[in-house]
């Protein structure tokens, strides 16, 4: 046991617990295999088999994030490419035939004087 139920209780509300050793009975003392419990204002999940769900999470949460990107690149519904905006600026490698991103402008920088 890792994490007893006094320890639980002296958490601030609002703190997560994600027990992946809950299909094993699990590593905190109030973890309910299969089931997210709420204590003293402390979620603890015990979600089971947890490794075998995070792939699609993963993939869905990648998705939500490529939808947004794009949607934040389109603006008003046209392409904008605004270098000075930190999102666009961050993402962008290459533009107008040049290579905009500062990192990416080091490496090939350092590469073509090696």
């Amino acid at each position: 046991m890792l994490i007893t139920a006094e320890m639980v209780r002296g958490m601030r509300p609002g703190s997560v617990i994600v027990d992946l050793a809950a299909e094993q009975g699990g590593n905190c003392e109030l973890c309910r295999p299969g089931e997210t419990v709420v204590e003293n204002g402390v979620s603890i999940i015990g979600t089971v088999n947890l490794q075998s769900k995070v792939a699609v999470d993963a993939s869905h949460m990648y998705s939500r994030n490529m939808e947004k990107l794009i949607l934040h690149l389109l603006g008003d519904g046209a392409l904008k490419i605004d270098l000075g905006e930190e999102i666009t600026k961050g993402c962008v490698i290459t533009h107008g035939g040049e290579v905009v991103h500062p990192r990416v402008s080091e490496i090939v920088t350092a590469k073509g004087a090696a």
